[in-house]
Protein backbone atom coordinates (compact mmCIF):
# COMPACT_ATOMS: atom_id res chain seq x y z
CA UNK A 1 0.00 0.00 0.00
CA UNK A 2 1.10 3.74 -0.57
CA UNK A 3 2.50 5.63 1.73
CA UNK A 4 0.38 8.91 2.50
CA UNK A 5 1.04 12.22 4.31
CA UNK A 6 -1.57 14.78 4.97
CA UNK A 7 -0.59 18.60 5.12
CA UNK A 8 -3.09 20.83 6.76
CA UNK A 9 -3.06 25.13 7.55
CA UNK A 10 -5.10 27.57 8.18
CA UNK A 11 -3.84 31.73 8.39
CA UNK A 12 -5.47 34.17 11.30
CA UNK A 13 -8.45 34.72 8.77
CA UNK A 14 -9.25 31.60 7.68
CA UNK A 15 -9.47 29.91 11.67
CA UNK A 16 -13.11 31.90 11.74
CA UNK A 17 -14.08 30.95 8.40
CA UNK A 18 -16.10 27.27 8.11
CA UNK A 19 -15.14 24.37 6.48
CA UNK A 20 -11.03 25.01 6.90
CA UNK A 21 -10.72 24.28 10.68
CA UNK A 22 -7.59 22.18 11.06
CA UNK A 23 -9.88 19.38 12.45
CA UNK A 24 -11.79 19.91 9.59
CA UNK A 25 -9.24 19.12 7.08
CA UNK A 26 -7.44 16.18 9.10
CA UNK A 27 -10.78 14.39 9.39
CA UNK A 28 -11.11 14.87 5.76
CA UNK A 29 -8.11 13.33 4.48
CA UNK A 30 -8.33 10.54 6.87
CA UNK A 31 -11.60 9.46 5.64
CA UNK A 32 -10.11 10.00 1.54
CA UNK A 33 -6.95 7.72 2.73
CA UNK A 34 -9.65 5.09 4.06
CA UNK A 35 -11.12 5.01 0.89
CA UNK A 36 -8.16 4.81 -1.77
CA UNK A 37 -6.45 2.57 0.66
CA UNK A 38 -3.63 4.66 1.08
CA UNK A 39 -1.62 4.28 4.63
CA UNK A 40 -1.24 7.66 6.38
CA UNK A 41 1.72 7.84 7.93
CA UNK A 42 1.46 12.20 9.34
CA UNK A 43 -0.64 14.70 8.87
CA UNK A 44 1.60 17.72 8.98
CA UNK A 45 0.34 21.36 10.20
CA UNK A 46 1.24 24.89 9.48
CA UNK A 47 -1.32 26.55 12.18
CA UNK A 48 -1.68 30.80 11.69
CA UNK A 49 0.67 30.91 8.51
CA UNK A 50 -0.19 32.45 5.44
CA UNK A 51 0.76 30.57 2.11
CA UNK A 52 2.07 32.84 0.60
CA UNK A 53 5.47 31.02 0.03
CA UNK A 54 6.73 27.52 0.85
CA UNK A 55 8.82 29.37 3.30
CA UNK A 56 6.63 27.40 6.52
CA UNK A 57 7.79 24.70 8.85
CA UNK A 58 5.14 22.36 8.15
CA UNK A 59 5.76 22.54 4.35
CA UNK A 60 9.52 22.70 4.73
CA UNK A 61 8.85 19.07 6.53
CA UNK A 62 6.87 17.53 3.16
CA UNK A 63 9.48 18.75 1.05
CA UNK A 64 11.72 16.89 3.06
CA UNK A 65 9.96 13.59 3.26
CA UNK A 66 9.34 13.83 -0.28
CA UNK A 67 13.60 14.28 -1.37
CA UNK A 68 14.04 11.27 1.09
CA UNK A 69 11.45 9.27 -0.55
CA UNK A 70 9.83 8.47 2.62
CA UNK A 71 6.21 8.88 0.86
CA UNK A 72 4.38 7.99 -1.92
CA UNK A 73 1.39 10.67 -1.85
CA UNK A 74 0.87 14.09 -0.19
CA UNK A 75 -2.39 14.44 0.29
CA UNK A 76 -4.39 17.78 1.40
CA UNK A 77 -7.80 18.93 1.64
CA UNK A 78 -8.30 22.27 -0.56
CA UNK A 79 -5.24 23.27 -3.55
CA UNK A 80 -4.90 26.63 -1.71
CA UNK A 81 -4.24 25.49 1.73
CA UNK A 82 -0.38 24.31 0.45
CA UNK A 83 0.23 26.51 -2.71
CA UNK A 84 -1.05 30.48 -3.46
CA UNK A 85 0.84 30.99 -6.42
CA UNK A 86 0.67 28.16 -9.69
CA UNK A 87 4.72 28.84 -9.99
CA UNK A 88 4.83 27.14 -6.78
CA UNK A 89 2.71 24.44 -7.27
CA UNK A 90 3.74 23.41 -10.81
CA UNK A 91 7.19 23.97 -9.59
CA UNK A 92 6.44 21.65 -6.46
CA UNK A 93 4.60 18.78 -7.89
CA UNK A 94 7.39 18.57 -10.57
CA UNK A 95 9.29 17.99 -7.52
CA UNK A 96 6.51 15.22 -6.67
CA UNK A 97 6.74 13.66 -9.76
CA UNK A 98 10.49 13.26 -9.91
CA UNK A 99 10.36 11.19 -6.77
CA UNK A 100 7.65 9.61 -8.04
CA UNK A 101 4.90 10.71 -5.52
CA UNK A 102 1.48 11.59 -6.32
CA UNK A 103 -0.50 14.76 -5.21
CA UNK A 104 -4.16 14.37 -4.15
CA UNK A 105 -6.47 17.77 -3.31
CA UNK A 106 -9.65 17.01 -2.06
CA UNK A 107 -11.98 19.85 -2.60
CA UNK A 108 -10.99 19.56 -6.35
CA UNK A 109 -10.73 15.98 -6.88
CA UNK A 110 -7.42 16.13 -8.71
CA UNK A 111 -5.10 13.04 -8.17
CA UNK A 112 -1.59 13.99 -10.24
CA UNK A 113 -1.05 10.20 -10.37
CA UNK A 114 -1.73 9.99 -13.98
CA UNK A 115 -1.29 12.65 -17.29
CA UNK A 116 -5.48 13.66 -17.06
CA UNK A 117 -5.26 14.76 -13.60
CA UNK A 118 -1.69 16.16 -13.90
CA UNK A 119 -3.51 18.25 -16.74
CA UNK A 120 -6.64 19.23 -14.58
CA UNK A 121 -4.18 20.24 -11.43
CA UNK A 122 -1.93 22.78 -13.74
CA UNK A 123 -5.35 24.13 -15.64
CA UNK A 124 -7.10 24.29 -11.91
CA UNK A 125 -3.66 26.24 -10.04
CA UNK A 126 -3.82 28.66 -12.56
CA UNK A 127 -7.58 29.54 -12.47
CA UNK A 128 -7.48 30.08 -8.73
CA UNK A 129 -4.15 32.11 -9.27
CA UNK A 130 -6.52 34.16 -11.28
CA UNK A 131 -9.43 34.52 -9.05
CA UNK A 132 -7.28 35.46 -6.16
CA UNK A 133 -6.33 38.31 -8.35
CA UNK A 134 -9.59 39.31 -9.27
CA UNK A 135 -10.57 39.35 -5.72
CA UNK A 136 -7.13 41.74 -5.00
CA UNK A 137 -8.43 43.67 -7.67
CA UNK A 138 -11.55 44.09 -6.43
CA UNK A 139 -10.87 44.81 -2.97
CA UNK A 140 -7.97 47.72 -3.76
CA UNK A 141 -10.78 49.17 -5.89
CA UNK A 142 -12.93 48.79 -2.79
CA UNK A 143 -10.61 50.57 -0.42
CA UNK A 144 -9.75 53.35 -2.92
CA UNK A 145 -13.49 54.28 -3.16
CA UNK A 146 -13.73 54.34 -0.15
CA UNK A 147 -11.00 56.78 0.47
CA UNK A 148 -12.11 58.66 -2.14
CA UNK A 149 -15.42 58.83 -0.03
CA UNK A 150 -13.74 59.85 3.11
CA UNK A 151 -14.14 57.03 5.05
CA UNK A 152 -11.23 54.90 7.03
CA UNK A 153 -10.92 51.93 5.37
CA UNK A 154 -8.36 50.29 8.95
CA UNK A 155 -5.50 51.44 10.94
CA UNK A 156 -5.40 54.17 13.69
CA UNK A 157 -7.31 57.06 13.00
CA UNK A 158 -5.04 59.98 11.53
CA UNK A 159 -3.45 62.53 13.63
CA UNK A 160 -5.75 65.72 13.13
CA UNK A 161 -9.18 63.32 12.27
CA UNK A 162 -12.06 61.61 13.97
CA UNK A 163 -14.22 58.81 13.00
CA UNK A 164 -17.75 59.46 13.19
CA UNK A 165 -20.73 56.80 12.96
CA UNK A 166 -20.38 56.73 9.55
CA UNK A 167 -17.30 55.76 10.01
CA UNK A 168 -16.25 59.20 7.77
CA UNK A 169 -13.35 61.05 8.75
CA UNK A 170 -14.27 64.48 10.20
CA UNK A 171 -11.41 67.71 11.49
CA UNK A 172 -10.88 67.42 14.78
CA UNK A 173 -9.98 71.00 15.37
CA UNK A 174 -7.82 70.86 18.45
CA UNK A 175 -5.62 68.42 16.46
CA UNK A 176 -5.45 70.44 13.34
CA UNK A 177 -4.09 73.25 15.37
CA UNK A 178 -1.53 71.39 16.31
CA UNK A 179 -0.75 70.37 12.91
CA UNK A 180 -0.70 74.17 11.76
CA UNK A 181 1.87 74.97 14.91
CA UNK A 182 3.58 72.04 13.66
CA UNK A 183 3.99 72.66 10.36
CA UNK A 184 5.32 76.93 11.30
CA UNK A 185 7.78 75.67 13.53
CA UNK A 186 9.00 73.14 10.83
CA UNK A 187 8.93 75.82 8.33
CA UNK A 188 10.62 78.54 10.42
CA UNK A 189 13.56 75.49 10.96
CA UNK A 190 12.99 74.05 14.20
CA UNK A 191 14.03 71.16 15.12
CA UNK A 192 11.76 68.28 15.71
CA UNK A 193 12.74 68.11 19.40
CA UNK A 194 12.48 71.74 19.61
CA UNK A 195 9.45 71.64 18.35
CA UNK A 196 7.68 69.23 21.16
CA UNK A 197 9.47 71.30 23.57
CA UNK A 198 7.15 74.43 21.82
CA UNK A 199 4.25 72.22 22.35
CA UNK A 200 4.74 71.15 25.87
CA UNK A 201 5.43 74.96 26.57
CA UNK A 202 2.14 75.96 25.11
CA UNK A 203 0.01 73.24 26.91
CA UNK A 204 -0.94 71.14 24.20
CA UNK A 205 -0.97 67.29 24.61
CA UNK A 206 -0.33 64.35 22.62
CA UNK A 207 -3.55 62.14 21.73
CA UNK A 208 -2.22 58.84 23.86
CA UNK A 209 -2.83 60.91 26.86
CA UNK A 210 0.62 61.30 27.82
CA UNK A 211 2.25 64.65 28.58
CA UNK A 212 4.96 63.99 26.40
CA UNK A 213 5.89 65.11 22.79
CA UNK A 214 8.25 62.38 20.90
CA UNK A 215 10.23 63.66 17.82
CA UNK A 216 8.94 60.22 16.14
CA UNK A 217 5.45 61.53 16.85
CA UNK A 218 6.17 65.10 15.17
CA UNK A 219 7.63 63.13 12.43
CA UNK A 220 4.61 61.38 11.36
CA UNK A 221 2.15 64.43 12.04
CA UNK A 222 4.72 66.29 8.78
CA UNK A 223 4.67 63.29 7.23
CA UNK A 224 0.85 63.00 7.25
CA UNK A 225 -0.04 66.42 6.91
Amino acid sequence: MKRAVGYVRVSTEDQAREGVSLDNQREKIKAYCMLKDLVMVEIIEDAGISAKNLKRPGMQRVLDLAKRKEIDAVIVYKLDRMFRSTIDALDTTRKFDKHGIEFHSLQESLDTGSAMGRFFFTLTAAIAEMERGIISERTTAAFQHMKAKGQKTGGDVPFGYDVDVDGRLTENHGEQEIIAIVRELRGTGHTLKSICSELSTRGYKPRRGTTTWFPMTIQRILKAA
